[in-house]
């Protein structure tokens, strides 16, 4: 008998397609070579502006992702709690999904009903998942992922300079500068195309300078580390400006013409002599004046470039740690210089885009504030409903999840691209929120640990199976074109989203192809502080990407921002905001004397959810480990590749030890991609900033046990729960 010929989804390329990488807000150019049936795709780096040709393991293996087999195919639903989770129909899941919002809703009102959105979803995407919960779902109740990543940095951004984009400048300008002060970042390992810019910095005499409590693959390569104690960022900030002033390198003339409120800041840095700032973060005097120094002979060259990323941003005080190195950018007259300025490391594909369009409890399309009735009324106008439809401000995304079960808290959660209780702090408390729900319901690749606890899950395409746009750390708009069909079964979250709103009675303006999608957005953003009204699919192709803002076909993309002299603030001025020090939301103490930081590692993304799945990516980063100093190892009676157990006030993880010199001899540190036991974030703090709502996750207080079972890690699959029918 002959074999069946295969048949090829004509709606979908072959040969050469040019898109960007599934992870990390670098969001790298690759080309994906694709076989007539679509059975085989190769990843081949591309000359883009942001890897200039360049790709790191993740990058390169990330088509290992569409032909896994533990991709989910078909809906999953339980009968009961308790149960194992079975396949069904389509029908049978979204009728379900849909009887259940109308049941739980018509008991306990439209605010019953919760979204969690993701930072990794298109454009098109979270635009679209923000209208149906207050178009749809009529519930204030949504918040994203996105707030664990960038949302301090955008909090201080907003306040200063009246506008939050990661970068205000194309990356390829900061190979042009003189000097840059990294805050918390280790790109090395987290998105290794960026270190050519780095370096380059460094190759052609400039300074590059790294602060982190641990001597990292990024730290390695600068001309000077600085290792401050876990949550004392804030603190070597002031003692920065401190220097500034006291050492003369401050630019009065700047500071008269561009901004407002130095004084009250100074007031405050006064009192932050270096001598002072070394005590609390243990950072010598001398290098914080090289600091400033090399900053200063920047700026008076080639320009110098403030950076900052997670290290710095996670804390409880991450919005004013922010603003203290804005302030000090700011006395220094950088930004709106050439090659220089303040710029954020967005960490998640689409932690810039994702938040711009109204996945964020306070925000509509634009960057605009859902209580501004102008918002409400231009943003209303599109959808085709009455302002007072609209719900206000929600929950941020560990508010709302603390709030899940709970009297007058929601009684139902849709999760989209999350992975919450791997990525959330107080991770065992998070399970026992989800499982107070009345109904979990999960879209995902695959059976993620929080797919894994939900009464129906289902299945949705990823990035090579799409079509929409991503908009990176530099604010540029970019296309993810689709290369290959889905498997069969699985379905867009824009048709997941159009299907239960026809099934809710409410089918108008969902529509489930993207580029109409991304007219609507277009519309929706217009006039908004983050305007994508003049980008078109078109222009991302002819342009190797569009920046925001762009308000009108004809007009140019803005790529670097506040070069005219003014910022978008009411006076044209940016502001000064005075910020002081305090400790960290707990500190150590005899039952929990040590520092535990967490963070990422090369080989894994975010809580692992995609990268667990890639072979070559297990194979060489199976399970955690913790990072140890070897004095503080031998004090515990620890070995390297002894199992030790972290224990916090909250929790406790396993991982093994790793015993190195390059960290504190008073800090650990434990990567977050793993679920189960291996969770460090069943151990962090989840102590917010008052402003930004962000988790601190950076530091908190732990304490050590060596393990006496020595061996390999409980299992790192992503998932422990049966599927009935399955073996």
């Amino acid at each position: 008998m002959a074999a069946e010929t295969p048949v090829v989804d004509t709606r979908f390329h072959t040969g050469a397609v040019e898109t960007h990488c599934a992870y990390c807000a670098l969001q790298c150019g690759m080309t994906l070579t694709v076989e007539g049936d679509h059975s085989s795709v190769e990843v081949t780096p591309r000359d883009f502006p942001t890897n200039r040709g360049g790709l790191c393991q993740k990058g390169w293996t990330a088509a290992e992702l569409l032909q896994s087999p533990r991709r989910l195919t078909a809906p999953l639903m339980r009968d009961s709690r308790g149960e194992a989770l079975r396949e069904v129909s389509w029908d049978t899941a979204l009728d379900a999904v849909a009887d259940r919002i109308r049941a739980v809703q018509t008991t306990h009102g439209d605010d019953a009903v919760a979204v969690f959105g993701g930072g990794g979803l298109t454009n098109e995407k979270a635009y679209q998942l923000g209208k149906f919960a207050r178009v749809a779902l009529r519930t204030s109740n949504i918040d994203y992922n996105g707030r664990y990543c960038m949302s301090s940095a955008a909090a201080a951004s907003n306040r200063a300079f009246g506008i939050d984009r990661g970068l205000p400048f194309p990356l390829p300008d900061l190979a042009q500068t003189g000097a840059v002060l990294l805050m918390g970042g280790n790109v090395a390992e987290t998105m290794p195309p960026f270190m050519q810019y780095l370096n380059a910095v460094r190759d052609a005499g400039g300074s590059v300078i790294v602060a982190d409590p641990r001597r990292t693959a990024t730290a390695e390569q600068a001309t000077l580390h600085l290792q401050p104690l876990p949550g004392t960022d804030l603190a070597l900030a002031l003692g920065l400006l401190h220097i500034a002033v006291a050492d003369g390198h401050v630019d009065r003339d700047y500071i008269t013409a561009r901004t407002t409120g130095f004084d009250d800041v100074w007031r405050v840095a006064t009192q932050w002599w270096p001598e002072r700032a070394e005590r609390v973060t243990g950072v010598p005097v001398a290098a914080q004046r090289a600091t400033v120094r090399a900053l200063a002979e920047g700026r008076a060259g080639r320009g110098a470039v403030i950076l900052t990323a997670r290290g710095a941003e996670q804390h409880s005080k991450g919005t004013d740690t922010v603003t203290a190195l804005i302030n000090l950018g700011l006395a220094l007259g950088l930004p709106g210089r050439p090659h220089s300025g303040y710029g954020c490391i967005t960490g998640q594909g689409n932690g810039q885009g994702g938040r711009e369009h109204g996945q964020k409890a306070d925000q509509l399309p634009g960057y605009r504030k859902i209580d501004d009735p102008a918002a409400r009324e231009h943003v209303a106008r599109v959808w085709g409903v009455d302002p007072d439809a609209l719900p206000g401000p929600g929950r941020s995304a560990y508010e709302l999840i603390e709030s899940l079960g709970t009297d007058g808290g929601p009684r139902m959660l849709l999760v989209h691209g999350s992975n919450l209780v791997v990525s959330s702090p107080r991770g065992g408390r998070v399970a026992e929120r989800l499982a107070a729900l009345d109904l979990l319901v999960v879209c995902d690749l695959f059976l993620s640990e929080t797919a894994a606890l939900a009464d129906i899950v289902l299945p949705v395409t990823q990035w090579a199976e799409e079509d929409g746009t991503m908009t990176n750390l530099e604010g540029r708009v970019i296309r993810r074109r689709a290369a290959v069909p889905p498997p069969a079964g699985v379905r867009t979250e824009l048709e997941v989203m159009a299907d239960l709103a026809a099934r809710l009675g409410r089918p108008g303006g969902f529509s489930t192809d993207p580029r109409t999608v991304f007219e609507e957005l277009r519309r929706a953003s217009a006039g908004g502080v983050a305007d994508y009204s003049g980008i078109t699919w078109e222009r991302i192709e002819a342009e190797d990407g569009v920046f925001w803002p762009c308000p009108s076909v004809d007009a140019p993309g803005q790529a670097r921002l506040f070069t005219d002299g003014t910022f978008p603030t009411p006076d044209g001025r940016a502001r000064f905001v005075a910020v002081d020090h305090r400790a960290a939301g707990e500190d150590i103490d005899d039952d929990h004397p040590i520092y535990l930081t967490t963070g990422r590692i090369l080989q894994q993304y975010q809580s692992g959810a995609q990268t667990r799945h890639v072979e070559a990516l297990r194979s060489t980063a199976a399970e955690p480990y913790l990072e140890i100093h070897p004095d503080l190892a031998a004090w515990h009676g620890l070995r390297d590749g002894d199992r030790v157990r972290i224990v916090s006030r909250r929790g406790e993880a396993l991982a093994k030890a790793r015993l190195t010199a390059s960290i504190r001899s008073d800090t650990v540190f434990m990567p977050f991609h793993w679920g189960g036991e291996q969770a460090v974030n069943r151990v962090t703090n989840a102590a917010l900033d008052p402003t930004s709502r962000m988790p601190e996750f950076k530091v908190c207080a732990v304490r050590l046990q060596r393990v006496d079972n020595q061996g390999s890690l409980p299992a790192t699959e992503p998932s422990g729960t049966v599927i009935a029918g399955q073996a």
